[in-house]
């Protein structure tokens, strides 16, 4: 059973990690938000907003809508996201009869650690082979 759970979920974050590039998102709302800012700095307040930063705060909603998408979509089927610099997704499951994370990370082709709910990413331990199969 967790073969099947654990690859259908790993092969479905991959997707969503190869397709939404989320690593660029991320990167491009953070370029985004410091041009705003610094535009915005610029600007006389007197005179309202000048075009570009209304373009700029335009293109940093969508950009964080899309991120939002994804982290929802990620929550839909079940997993945790860890975060955006390492890449981290965690899905809940049992191992030995304890509750556990099962761990994967972009770049990973599949689950291949789990980690104890309250350990984190320090935690990881391999998959141990009966359970891979």
């Amino acid at each position: 059973m967790l073969k099947a759970v654990a690859a259908r979920n790993a092969d479905r974050v991959k997707s969503f990690a190869d397709n939404w590039g989320y690593e660029s998102y991320h990167t491009d709302w953070r370029d985004l938000v410091a041009r705003y800012e610094l535009v915005a700095a610029q600007a006389k307040p007197d005179r309202g907003e000048p075009p570009e930063q209304i373009e700029l705060r335009r293109q940093v909603d969508a950009v964080a809508h899309q991120i939002n998408d994804y982290l929802l979509e990620l929550q839909q089927i079940g997993c945790v996201f860890k975060g955006f610099e390492q890449g981290l997704v965690d899905f809940y499951g049992k191992l030995d009869g304890k509750e556990i994370f099962w761990c994967w990370k972009v770049g990973e082709d599949r689950i291949e650690h789990w980690h104890e709910l309250e350990a984190g990413y320090a935690g990881r331990q391999p998959v141990p082979e009966v359970v891979r199969g």
